[in-house]
């Protein structure tokens, strides 16, 4: 009898080990699932300088992060609401305003959404580099040229290149001017990531069915194909998860 109830007390005892340590283990999934960290909050952006050549650029002591797309795409928006400032990119009606490379630098620090803390005080720093559009605007054969070659030589000379995020008009359906630019930074090896800007300008059916399709269009030719982003300045939308890739690849050794 007695032992059986030493054997009873000791289920008893193994039974409430057991379920403190569920307790536990449910405690750090909890955890962890509300240590969510939003994208990087940008503490300032300044522009630094606008150069015609490669060669004229900073010097390449941080990581950068290009943003190119065709003429009239919306870059400057983008840039202003990815930056929180709608001052800092020059934003036009008239399309190729944009003729050199342009640098601003940025700072930020990564925040814990689930104590609106700053996880890591010391800043993230990194170069947005505001590029010419390939589609060009009314301009000269030379002057185009000139432009070509700028672009080709920043984009493939450059050193400290971390992304390039190629942007594209979700109103439309896939542009061969934006086909032929992605193969040919395919072909160079560079690394790409699609952002369709302009979604709030049009119906969501229709913005899906543009994506899709261009998404389809790059499986005919391509093995892998690039992450993309639909997104809106005017809504923001978008914001958080362009922030989110920055700050993933700059948090990579170097």
């Amino acid at each position: 009898m007695v032992e059986e109830l030493k054997a009873v007390k000791y289920k008893k005892l193994i039974g409430s080990a057991q379920l403190q340590i569920k307790k536990h283990k449910s405690n750090l999934i909890n955890h962890k699932s509300q240590t969510i960290f939003a994208a990087m909050l940008i503490k300032f952006a300044k522009y630094i300088i606008s150069s015609p050549s490669v060669d004229s650029c900073p010097t390449p002591d941080m990581n950068e992060f290009a943003f190119i797309g065709r003429s009239n795409v919306g870059k400057s928006s983008l840039i202003n609401m990815l930056c929180n400032n709608d001052r800092l990119a020059k934003t036009s009606g008239t399309p190729g305003k944009t003729q050199l490379i342009n640098h601003f630098e940025i700072s930020g620090v990564q925040e814990n959404t689930a104590t609106n803390s700053k996880v890591n005080q010391q800043p993230i720093k990194w170069y947005l580099v505001d590029l010419p559009g390939y589609g060009f605007a009314k301009v000269s054969i030379r002057s185009r040229r000139r432009w070509e070659q700028m672009i080709e030589g920043y984009l493939r000379k450059r050193t400290n290149l971390k992304m390039i995020f190629v942007l594209l008009d979700a109103r439309h359906t896939p542009q061969q001017i934006d086909l032929d630019f992605l193969n040919q930074l395919d072909n160079w090896g560079l690394p790409i990531t699609l952002v369709f800007t302009k979604a709030d300008k049009e119906k969501q059916a229709i913005v899906a069915k543009n994506v899709k399709l261009f998404i389809e269009r790059l499986r005919q030719s391509w093995q892998f194909i690039p992450q993309h982003f639909v997104t809106s300045a005017t809504k923001k939308m978008g914001r958080d998860k362009i922030l989110s890739l920055i700050e993933e690849i700059n948090e990579k050794p170097q």
